[in-house]
């Protein structure tokens, strides 16, 4: 049987039976859902109820751990806007050069 450690969002633990640890990404109490992420980067859902059956240690976070590939695509599309951007500005520094020529002309 499990111990009584109420999910917390942020909080690493260890399933005793599994031999593995994962954190709380959060918990939806209305739908009785607890979204979690293995240390291996895998993230998925269970209810309340078998997280109620878990045998969970607290635990911290694995040395060399980083964060899921979600929010690096996160970040990735961030990048891809600044970059569109960029070449805004790139289309319109040739324009200004255009300009700055046809005035030399007179």
């Amino acid at each position: 049987m499990g111990r009584d450690y109420e999910p917390t969002v942020g909080q690493w633990y260890e399933d005793l039976d599994e031999k593995e640890s994962f954190f709380v990404r959060s918990v939806n109490e209305d739908d009785a859902l607890v979204e979690i992420e293995h240390s291996d980067g895998e993230v998925e859902e269970i209810d309340l109820d078998t997280w109620a059956e878990l045998d969970l240690d607290l635990s911290t976070e694995p040395e060399g751990w980083t964060a899921s590939s979600e929010e690096e695509d996160d970040d990735w599309d961030e990048d891809e806007d600044e970059d569109d951007d960029w070449d805004d500005d790139e289309d319109e520094d040739e324009d200004e050069d255009e300009d700055d020529e046809e005035q030399g002309d007179y």
